[in-house]
């Protein structure tokens, strides 16, 4: 026994070097991936239960936790659900949580080829329908999420209480001065400053690296392929029939779809009101999750508009 522990030693020595050098390879070149399984890490911390719903194009991954009426958050192209995860512990105490992965992302199918706009839609249908099935929900959406979350609003109103749109909406952003698909680490780093507020710290250039890699090859690249069959899914010169109470929750610093662009939102739908986030980005429940928090704690506590247009502006300072 005792001439069979050095070699169990060196074994045991060989696999935590093994280990060692494959996460910082996984930190080094896949960073994105590493974030989200961390994310999602604590979704599973926090209660959130995972689960799979049957699609037309496979399974859907859908993390559920709380109990009350169904608050269902819908995340950006490219993200995942764990994008939530820092800002949705105290909804925990109010809501039941949906979390979806949207079709072709992270563990949703499909997991190759393009997506569109009528499978991710079919998707927030399928959760809807399968989880809040019966029930009046509270949508939360952070850009597509946001899209979708209106063009669900629109399509069935009685199955909406609220909706609540994040940097995002269901109109066209026309000349958006960032492009979401940098070619090189330059056009990466203009479009993080662009998305990001200006408290944020710069983003390394490894980090810019698995940017542009997932851009052209991950789920917000995939879907830009369908482009040509958006059309029918924007409500431009439509916003008037969006009949369920909206609330704006934007952050102040997004370049690529500005304060203009939620005024725009603003000025076409009955039932609407701005929330304005200062110094956040495109995707402030990322970045100030406690000031998005608050806004949409804020916007949720208050009656809903009632065929007025309002503009609420927080009272925070930017950093």
């Amino acid at each position: 026994m005792s001439k069979m522990l050095p070699k169990v030693l060196l074994a045991i020595g060989i696999l935590l070097v093994v280990a060692i050098i494959a996460t910082v390879w996984m930190v080094w070149k896949r960073p994105l991936k590493v974030d989200a399984m961390f994310s999602r890490m604590a979704l599973g911390k926090l209660g959130f239960e995972k689960t799979s719903i049957a699609s037309p194009d496979g399974q859907m991954t859908v993390w559920v936790a709380g109990e009350g009426p169904c608050m269902v958050l819908l995340h950006g192209a490219g993200d995942q659900g764990g994008a939530w995860a820092r800002m949705v512990p105290p909804l925990l105490e109010d809501y039941k949580l949906v979390i979806p992965d949207l079709p072709g992302h992270w563990k949703s199918d499909p997991r190759k080829g393009p997506i569109g706009v009528d499978q991710l839609l079919s998707g927030v249908e399928l959760v809807m329908d399968s989880i809040c099935a019966g029930e009046e929900a509270v949508l939360v959406g952070n850009s597509l999420g946001a899209w979708l979350a209106m063009l669900f609003a629109h399509d069935y109103p009685a199955n909406v209480t609220r909706l609540v749109a994040i940097n995002g909406g269901a109109i066209t952003n026309e000349d958006p001065a960032v492009s979401v698909f940098p070619a090189n680490r330059e056009e990466a780093r203009e479009t993080m400053k662009g998305l990001m507020g200006p408290a944020t710290l710069p983003v390394p250039d490894f980090v810019l690296d698995d940017i542009i890699r997932h851009a052209r090859v991950g789920p917000a690249g995939r879907f830009v392929q369908t482009i040509g069959e958006w059309g029918p899914y924007l409500l431009d010169g439509r916003l008037d029939e969006v009949v369920v109470p909206v609330e704006l929750v934007w952050g102040d610093s997004d370049a690529l779809m500005t304060l203009d662009y939620a005024q725009r939102l603003l000025d076409g739908m009955p039932r609407a009101r701005l929330h304005v986030v200062k110094g956040c980005g495109h995707v402030p429940h990322r970045e100030c999750p406690d000031k998005t928090l608050e806004a949409i704690e804020t916007a949720l506590a208050m009656p809903p508009p009632e065929m007025t247009v309002e503009e609420v502006s927080s009272d925070e300072a930017e950093p």
